[in-house]
């Protein structure tokens, strides 16, 4: 399974992102969808988590009411529309993928994982 994010880069605070991570699997909707990120000199984290139908999400409080997450199925991408963008939010963003059929928001449950992309945020 390969996943690949795309979608990073620099924007000044108060900007807009959106990212997106395509995937390679042959049945996309068989795989719950999450993204996690590491600051330079920090753990990875959480970000934002999407179940295989879509019909649930799950956020990191620190990005609440500005990220959302979303996935097409039948393009076999999931997104990370990212607004009001801080400084904080400087980040590589990875995405990952599990066949779990709840919500996972812990890193090491993740079973596939992409390369990341570069989200920086400039004051």
């Amino acid at each position: 399974v390969q996943l690949q994010a795309s979608g990073g880069g620099l924007v000044q605070a108060g900007g807009s992102l959106r990212l997106s991570c395509t995937t390679s699997v042959r049945i996309f909707s068989n795989y719950a969808m999450a993204w996690f990120r590491q600051a330079p000199g920090k753990e990875r984290e959480f970000v934002a988590a999407i179940s295989r139908s879509r019909d649930n999400t799950n956020y990191a409080d620190s990005v609440k009411g500005r990220f959302t997450t979303s996935r097409d199925n039948a393009k076999n991408t999931v997104y990370l529309q990212m607004n009001s963008l801080k400084p904080e939010d400087t980040a590589v963003y990875y995405c990952a993928a599990d066949s779990s059929v709840t919500i996972l928001t812990i890193g090491s449950l993740y079973t596939h994982w992409g390369r990341g992309t570069l989200v920086t945020v400039s004051s």
